[in-house]
């Protein structure tokens, strides 16, 4: 096994030198697009022989081994106005009609671009690329490791949100969802891949034959509308095993809500939509009166609600602010106990999304079908001896054991609690609701303070408006 770990940061430091090279999101997507390339050539090698008649839909000038491969190949100013000229315009222009996997390579060159401007650092990067063969089991495990440092040190992530949530997290909730083959599932804001790639793990373990394998690769897909995140997640299926990843470069939001049918409904929904986001000016429009808002969160969970199957099953990461916020949040929290069954709300501490974000979020877990009942809270402790989470110290799977021995046998204990949907409604449902075997801690966290505030300031602006509005009326 070569020192994979090694030939990443030596990919890393020789970008650093190259001037056209700017920050570390450029860094993330230079590598990961000649990753890609890399990747795709290992993987022809297989489809040779797996697939019958299996034909390239890359020029064979542009493959890799072509002008890749040698380490005494292609260098300095030729290598440059190669890719430049020739590999970019060709694979931006691919035809998409010709196989699937055009339109695999078309999809994640559309928005990619070459930042490296030093054609013999270029090709230093390659010639440690050409070092791992990403068709060596052992090397593609350790490399998915790799892979996801390389996402939590991503420093520009805590702008929006997306691109990383703890593996922990991931695989917590796709243990309890427990998807079975040939259910279908979606992440409709998938990053970079974490539920699908935690989901593939889970299911394979029923895979029996070449036929389950496909029933696999059909049934799971996403949906991702920036380039970047589009690109990590492609490439992540791909070292997943998936030989045609289905994950589309788009916004599902963009699409008016009723024109949503049942041939789109789903099995399974997993998604940690960006929160804190704002939507362009119009998305809003796309939903009913009652649901309209430019909150990116809250717009996902009212289409998740629509998209999912009667019995669908759906887990979510939330912010505090959607469990106690009110206006459009509390229609949209009345549909979600009126048309599902909210089992299940896990508080999580705060710095689990350190260093994205401090903000304290919430895991939902819920069914389509019939109306909530009651529902039951745990709250998530911080391992023995740690006072929050960083990015040395993330947090851990094995910190949800407990959680997964209360699931299934629930009892009220010292961290869980239930709430009867009569309760609730008194409360305007408001959803924040503390643990009540614990002191009470009068003094709120700064996020709560503040989305607190704001929601106030929008009450008051609002109250505001109708003044104005009758005061202009009587005028009249």
């Amino acid at each position: 096994m070569s020192n994979i770990t090694t030939n990443i940061k030596g990919i890393r430091d020789i970008m650093r030198k190259d001037t056209g090279v700017d920050g570390d999101a450029q860094r993330i997507s230079q590598m990961v697009w000649m990753l890609f390339m890399k990747i795709f050539a290992d993987k022809e090698e297989e489809w040779e022989i797996t697939i019958d008649n299996y034909e390239s839909p890359i020029p064979e000038h542009l493959k890799w081994h072509n002008w890749a491969a040698d380490d005494e190949g292609l260098t300095g100013d030729a290598l440059m106005e190669f890719i430049e000229n020739e590999l970019f315009p060709t694979l931006k222009e691919l035809d998409i009609s010709i196989s699937p996997q055009a339109k695999i390579i078309r999809s994640v060159f559309d928005d990619t671009y070459n930042f490296m401007k030093n054609g013999t650092l270029f090709r230093q990067v390659i010639n440690v690329i050409n070092e791992i063969d990403f068709n060596d089991s052992k090397e593609s495990h350790v490399f998915n490791d790799i892979y996801e440092t390389i996402l939590k040190e991503l420093q520009s992530a805590g702008s929006s949100g997306e691109y990383y949530t703890p593996r922990a997290v991931t695989q917590f909730m796709v243990d309890m969802i427990n998807p079975q083959l040939g259910e279908s599932v979606l992440d409709p804001a998938c990053g970079t891949g974490g539920f699908l790639t935690c989901t593939i793990d889970h299911v394979r373990e029923q895979v029996k034959d070449r036929k389950d394998r496909s029933i696999l690769q059909k049934s799971i897909r996403g949906i991702e509308k920036k380039p970047l995140p589009h690109l990590l997640c492609t490439t992540n299926l791909m070292l997943h095993g998936f030989d045609l990843p289905a994950v589309r470069r788009d916004n599902l939001l963009s699409k008016p809500y009723a024109d949503w049918g049942t041939s789109d409904k789903l099995d399974i929904i997993l998604s940690n939509p960006p929160f804190g986001g704002v939507e362009e000016d119009g998305t809003e429009t796309n939903f009913p009166k009652k649901f309209r808002t430019k909150e990116t969160a809250d717009l996902f969970l009212a289409l998740i609600i629509k998209l999912l199957k009667n019995n669908g099953r759906c887990a979510i990461v939330l912010p505090d602010g959607t469990l106690f916020g009110e206006g459009m949040k509390t229609r949209l929290k009345e549909e979600l106990l009126e048309r599902c069954n909210l089992h299940t709300i896990v508080r999580l501490p705060n710095g689990v999304f350190n260093p994205y974000t401090g903000i304290k979020t919430n895991l939902l877990f819920f069914e389509k079908g019939t109306p909530t009942k009651e529902i039951w809270y745990y709250e998530h402790q911080y391992p023995k001896g740690a006072k929050s989470y960083n990015k040395s110290k993330p947090i851990n799977i094995k910190e949800f054991d407990v959680e997964k021995k209360w699931w299934n046998k629930r009892v009220e204990n010292e961290f869980a609690w239930k709430v009867s949907i009569e309760d609730i409604k008194k409360r305007g449902y408001n959803l924040d609701i503390k643990n009540p075997h614990q002191e009470v801690d009068t003094l709120e966290s700064p996020e709560v303070i503040l989305e607190k505030f704001r929601t106030t300031e929008t009450k008051i602006s609002s109250i505001q408006d109708e003044i104005v509005n009758v005061l202009t009326e009587a005028l009249k």
